[in-house]
């Protein structure tokens, strides 16, 4: 029995002993590397208002009965097709008796004419005559413009809206019947903060770095680059903003006005100095690595993140690229410490393929 427990604690220490000797060999080994400075585009993200290059209402120009509506609701239509027609009774006899004045006054006009040749009557009565005549003329011109106006056509291509009255509507003149959107080109607005403005308009800006991209609403990239054309003159003081505006060729109609997205561009951030977001930790909204020093002391280090990009953040302060911070192992690795079990990876290798967030 005696030589039973004895085997019995012999084994349980041996168990000890491995347990011990395979939680030593699972400790991770620390992994060191070292900030690096370069130049970086970062990208901003802004958000946006998109508006047709053309979005007019149609309205009518003249009161009566909408006798005839040619469109659909939805319908692509081409410039100069009809869209509504007025009920043109009453202008069309307003246009026959203003050609039917006109040509008497042309009659008394050329009579007078006439008798001015033959010294009978004054050239003043002349100029009064062909002063009837003109102005009637006027009034037939009027009378046209007034019938011409009972037609509304398509002013350019573009794609209805919903209708806003139907067959057998009564009229006024400047109501609403639709609106139109000429949607082959997309003017996207968007607010750009003082300080970005002041940085985007200091630094050289080459032709690629014009161009845009839109984020639609479903966090889809709009299909189609844009190009910065437009920056509007004055900020808004409330805000502390100031217009920009992005241009988007629309090729398959499938931006439409009145969408939302996010613009987002591109600026240079020159020198800036770069940190794994992988190497990093968080407290109380905070952002800490550890500085491993030449002691070999672990130390934790606050750092100010300015910029984020992708994997990476862009720092203003806390390191620099002399600081051996450490890169794998942050989970096991605490203030104070003394760093015993690493190894040393040059920048190169340790930014060749972020793809984990901070830890």
């Amino acid at each position: 029995m005696l030589v039973g427990l004895l085997a019995s604690v012999i084994l349980s220490g041996c168990h000890h002993k491995e347990a011990e000797h395979t939680e030593e060999e699972e400790k991770p080994q620390l992994v060191l590397t070292n900030p690096i400075q370069q130049d970086t585009l970062v990208s901003r993200e802004y958000v946006c208002q998109i508006r047709s290059c053309r979005n007019i209402e149609v309205r009518a120009l003249e009161r009566g009965y909408l006798e005839g509506v040619f469109v659909k609701e939805g319908q692509l239509v081409k410039e100069g097709d009809p869209m509504f027609k007025i009920m043109p009774l009453v202008y069309q006899a307003e246009l026959k008796s203003a050609e039917a004045e006109a040509q008497v006054a042309k009659v008394e006009f050329e009579n007078t004419k006439r008798l001015t040749e033959n010294k009978v009557v004054s050239d003043k009565e002349l100029a009064m005559a062909k002063a009837k005549y003109d102005a009637k003329m006027a009034e037939v011109n009027l009378a046209q413009a007034h019938l011409g106006f009972t037609n509304i056509n398509a002013p350019f291509p573009g794609l209805m809206d919903r209708l806003r009255l139907r067959n057998g509507s009564l009229v006024d003149e400047g109501d609403l019947l639709t609106t139109l959107s000429d949607n082959s080109e997309m003017w996207v607005y968007f607010n750009v903060p003082e300080a970005e403005y002041l940085d985007y308009m200091t630094q050289p800006q080459p032709e690629e770095r014009k161009k845009v991209q839109l984020v639609m609403a479903n966090g889809k990239t709009f299909n189609q680059p844009g190009r910065l054309n437009v920056i509007e003159a004055e900020f808004n003081n409330q805000t502390g903003t100031i217009p920009f505006r992005a241009d988007f060729p629309n090729p398959d109609r499938l931006l439409r006005h009145g969408e939302t997205g996010n613009i987002r561009m591109q600026k240079m951030v020159r020198g800036a100095i770069l940190v794994p977001q992988k190497a990093t930790f968080e407290i109380l909204d905070h952002h800490y690595v550890y500085v491993v020093g030449k002691d070999e002391i672990i130390k934790q280090e606050r750092i100010h993140v300015v910029e984020e990009v992708e994997d990476l953040f862009i720092v203003s302060s806390g390191v620099t690229t002399g600081d051996r911070i450490i890169f794998e192992g942050v989970l096991q690795a605490r203030d104070g410490d003394k760093a015993s079990d690493y190894k040393t990876v040059g920048a190169a290798e340790a930014f060749k393929n972020l793809k984990i967030k901070a830890e």
